[in-house]
């Protein structure tokens, strides 16, 4: 079992920087796909990042390409989201969530596919 919890949201104006933190409990953390993903109210979840297990790949949304990087230290258990030129349409909560990777097949954007997930943090960008 994987216990995750999400850190460093919080309110900022247009144009703002926030880094997002996720530390997991498990001792193999290195063998899990991670990614962030994000909830508007009356929205669905929607996938924003992802790194494999082994770090040597990254996916992100469109919505976020060229202003988020996600990034990950194994020895801390840990997966960050560097939120650069926030926009108001990045206000919802967001979630980290974990996959186990060597045996990960689905595209990494797949909600259904990630077993475990924090209780969120939310992130409210003002204009």
């Amino acid at each position: 079992q994987v216990q995750l919890g999400e850190s460093g949201g919080g309110l900022v104006q247009a144009g703002g920087s926030l880094r997002l933190s996720c530390a997991a409990s498990t001792r193999t953390f290195s063998n899990y796909d991670m990614a962030w993903f994000r909830q508007a109210p009356g929205k669905d979840r929607e996938f924003v990042a992802g790194i494999n297990w082994t770090g040597g790949s990254t996916n992100y949304a469109d919505s976020v390409k060229g202003r988020f990087t996600i990034s990950r230290r194994n020895a801390e258990n840990t997966v960050y989201l560097q939120m650069n030129s926030l926009k108001p349409d990045d206000t919802a909560v967001y979630y980290c969530a974990a996959r186990w990777g060597p045996f990960s097949s689905a595209p990494m954007r797949m909600v259904r596919d990630y077993a475990y997930w924090g209780p969120g943090t939310q992130v409210t960008v003002s204009s």
